[in-house]
């Protein structure tokens, strides 16, 4: 073929749109850190509608979605997740869940979370996706990674994303959302020991497939959710101390094994935040955060709203709806607002307050950190 000028130009032309189109987005998602997601209903953005569930593990009705997106996207709130607030700051666009048909991409990351699931299998097991098939989907992103971009570039590539973590907490929950006998058998010490050790586990699995940035939240105080307060009767509202003190004891225990897991894997990192303490603070005083409630549920019915009705669509169709979602603690019987996600996703970027990022760490360093 004899090139002329304007041949040429079609030639070169024709090369940078497939630069932008294909080269770019892989290169770009090295300048701008990778975000993999896994966990429960604090952090999924969408996953559980695409499973054979029901509704209580889902969030995709209204009036879920109502603040920011206008419709129920499957995240358990009125708007954004902590996840997304962090994806934003990261100068990333929201992270698609991993089922979400079309999703095929990866380079700038994936939620693989499912509202209800847990570190162990058999927490609400056959209705979500537990940890574990969490990190089998992590696995076959990896490989897809390493097909597409090759070893080299991939492994760049997943060693410099970001890894974020909330999972434990259904572990807890099911045992007294289900009448279940399974603490009968344990101490409250071995439950909390197998919890974990299943965690770290998983995160090791994710380690040796190339991740080295873990950012991990601790588990909220349990016992004070509008949907466990109304648990006992008798306590008026009363926090479930039990429910409570396994959700301390298991943070304690989780921040040991990360440091142990930190000297024994080269190049492991993480950042700890101390996810519990701030809910406490906010649940507390709720006037310091710009909020009026901070024991009610927006949505829900009952005392303290506490029933898990929001949306109608769990059993019990009535419900109540507060006016200024924005205003409130929490969302329904469990999860929290939009506007408080946002108000700890700030606290756990903010370089300048570290009182609740528990480690050398904090998620920033890791967007900023080779």
């Amino acid at each position: 073929m004899k090139f002329t000028v304007s041949n040429l130009s079609s030639s070169v032309f024709f090369l940078l749109i497939f630069f932008y189109a294909f080269v770019s987005p892989i290169h770009g998602s090295n300048r701008h850190a990778a975000l993999f997601i896994f966990g429960d209903s604090f952090l999924d953005a969408g996953n559980n509608n695409y499973i054979d569930t029901t509704a209580l593990d889902q969030a995709n009705f209204w009036p879920y979605g109502e603040t920011y997106f206008n419709f129920p996207t499957g995240r358990f709130s009125d708007g954004r997740l902590i996840s997304d607030f962090i994806a934003e700051y990261a100068k990333l666009p929201l992270v698609p869940p991993y089922l979400q048909p079309g999703n095929n991409q990866y380079y700038g990351g994936v939620n693989f979370a499912s509202g209800g699931a847990g570190a162990l299998v058999e927490t609400f097991e056959g209705s979500v996706i537990p940890l574990k098939i969490q990190a089998r989907n992590y696995k076959k992103v990896a490989a897809f990674l390493r097909h597409n971009l090759g070893k080299s570039e991939a492994k760049l590539l997943l060693s410099n994303a970001v890894y974020m973590f909330s999972i434990g907490s259904n572990d807890y929950l099911s045992p007294f959302l289900t009448d279940s006998d399974v603490l009968k058998s344990y101490s409250h010490s071995e439950y909390v020991a197998m919890v974990v050790r299943n965690m770290t586990s998983i995160i090791k699995g994710i380690y040796k497939r190339g991740a080295r940035k873990f950012v991990l939240m601790n588990l909220p105080p349990l016992g004070c959710l509008p949907g466990t307060r109304i648990i006992d009767v008798e306590e008026n509202g009363k926090c479930l101390q039990e429910l409570s003190n396994l959700a301390s004891l298991h943070n304690r225990v989780l921040h040991l094994l990360l440091l142990q897991l930190q000297n024994k894997l080269k190049g492991f990192r993480f950042a700890l935040y101390d996810f519990h303490t701030d809910v406490t603070q906010m649940m507390n005083h709720p006037f310091k955060y710009g909020l009026k409630d901070g024991k009610s549920a927006c949505c829900g019915s009952g005392r303290l709203r506490g029933e898990y009705s929001c949306g109608g669509k769990r059993g019990q169709k009535e419900y109540e709806l507060c006016k200024k979602p924005n205003t409130y603690l929490f969302w329904d019987s469990y999860h929290l607002t939009e506007s408080a996600y946002k108000s700890i996703a700030d606290r756990m970027w903010d370089f300048s307050n570290t009182s609740y990022n528990i480690g050398p760490y904090t998620i920033r360093h890791f967007f900023q950190l080779p």
